[in-house]
């Protein structure tokens, strides 16, 4: 995708670390609260998102997903908290820098697709002959342009997202906030997006977007904020989540008895599980793996197969949020309307 980028508004603070690298953030929030009614919907919620990250609100159906990126784009007001994007506080005077797909998709059903990406556009300041002719060139960037002449009413609902998706980013924003993204999408138009929010990123776009499937959140995301209950247990990359459960180490031995363990390093002695005969399965000792290789040679355990598995994002969810929250992920449906 080719996207001309606006120069974002100047940060006045903030920065964030990725490796040894720095870069301003495109978005910061910091104790954001906001209550419905007397009811609590997002509690204390801190978020910081560098420039030209993919970046996941990753949680349940019901957890403040929607609230907290519509309080990050000043489509409502903090009861609590501070939020800047770009450095500004008042989000909505740099709409144009921004692209935000709600969960709630609509469209003019009567209204021809590029129209729609047009009238998008020109919500964004981009004039309507401008717009559309953004809207023919993206539509047949995306294989849609035998469908530009077609109402919305006549496409496929995975068409209309895509239309939709492509007037969120007629204007060419520095900033892509897409809520539920995934939610109704066969898995070969997950793929498209997929790619979509790569290239978004590639070209210097910020995309955050939030979702209830740690698949894409794993695939797609430099960091994450795990929410859940309106909290944030967890906020930063997915590496480090991951990291918060030791690797296992899943070894089949000639020798049964065990014998061989008492070569071992000693971060490694007591660990060691049976999982049968000759099968064996214990946290990767905090030494690493060459120590464990000539412990195991020099016991003489007979190694038939050794292999280390690295923790899922799945399994760092269920320890960071707990397994209720897991369990509430995994049964949140597609397309709910979600708060």
């Amino acid at each position: 995708m080719d996207m001309a980028l606006s120069d974002p508004a100047p940060m006045d603070n903030g920065a964030a670390a990725n490796g040894n690298a720095v870069r301003p953030l495109a978005i910061e929030a910091r104790g954001l609260v906001k209550r419905f009614e007397g009811t609590l919907a997002v509690d204390g919620v801190d978020i910081s998102v560098p420039q030209g990250a993919i970046y996941g609100i990753l949680g349940p159906n019901g957890a403040g997903k929607t609230t907290t990126l519509r309080m990050l784009l000043g489509i409502i007001d903090p009861d609590e908290g501070v939020r800047r994007v770009f450095g500004h506080d008042k989000p909505q005077e740099i709409a144009r820098l921004i692209g935000y797909l709600p969960e709630e998709r609509g469209l003019y059903p009567a209204m021809k697709a590029y129209e729609a990406i047009a009238f998008m556009g020109a919500l964004r300041g981009v004039p309507l002959k401008e717009g559309r002719e953004r809207a023919h060139e993206l539509l047949e960037g995306h294989g849609l342009g035998h469908a530009a002449d077609r109402q919305i009413r006549q496409l496929s609902k995975g068409m209309a997202q895509t239309v939709q998706l492509l007037g969120t980013l007629v204007h060419r924003p520095r900033l892509v906030v897409l809520d539920e993204p995934f939610s109704g999408l066969d898995a070969i138009n997950q793929g498209k997006l997929e790619k979509l929010i790569r290239d978004l990123a590639r070209d210097g776009a910020t995309v955050i977007f939030s979702t209830h499937v740690i698949a894409h959140a794993e695939r797609l995301c430099e960091g994450i904020a795990i929410i859940a209950g309106g909290k944030v247990p967890y906020a930063g990359s997915v590496d480090t989540a991951r990291d918060r459960i030791p690797a296992q180490v899943r070894l089949e031995t000639r020798q049964s008895d065990g014998s061989w363990r008492r070569a071992l390093p000693a971060d490694a002695q007591g660990e060691a599980k049976a999982d049968g005969t000759a099968l064996w399965s214990f946290d990767l000792p905090e030494t690493g793996v060459e120590p464990l290789l000539k412990g195991l040679v020099e016991g003489h355990a007979g190694i038939l197969s050794l292999s280390i598995e690295r923790a899922g994002l799945h399994d760092a969810f269920v320890h960071i949020a707990g397994e209720a929250a897991a369990r509430a992920l995994d049964e949140s449906p597609d397309g709910e309307v979600l708060r």
